[in-house]
């Protein structure tokens, strides 16, 4: 069995509006110290496999085919076994 986190965040190109709202906040708050704010996903799952490459892979397919939109999104995630 693994554990994997994967972290889902917007292309460097795409603008995150979330994230240009929170700097915007922070900002107010007088952290004007603070820029480049970028807002993404934070993914937490187990799989129960028998390989870590057999893991990789089904963590690969779950992202490219529902966790991450791959027009608008780039994705990475670790593993470790459990």
């Amino acid at each position: 069995m693994y554990q994997s986190t994967i972290i889902i965040t917007l292309r460097p190109s795409i603008l995150d509006v979330q994230g240009k709202a929170v700097e915007h906040s922070i900002h107010t708050l007088g952290m004007n110290q603070v820029g480049n704010v970028r807002i993404g996903k934070s993914i937490h799952l187990t799989v129960n496999a028998v390989s870590e490459d057999e893991a990789k892979r089904i963590i690969e397919e779950a992202c490219k085919e529902l966790l991450a939109n791959p027009v608008m999104e780039d994705y990475s995630f670790t593993i470790k076994k459990v």
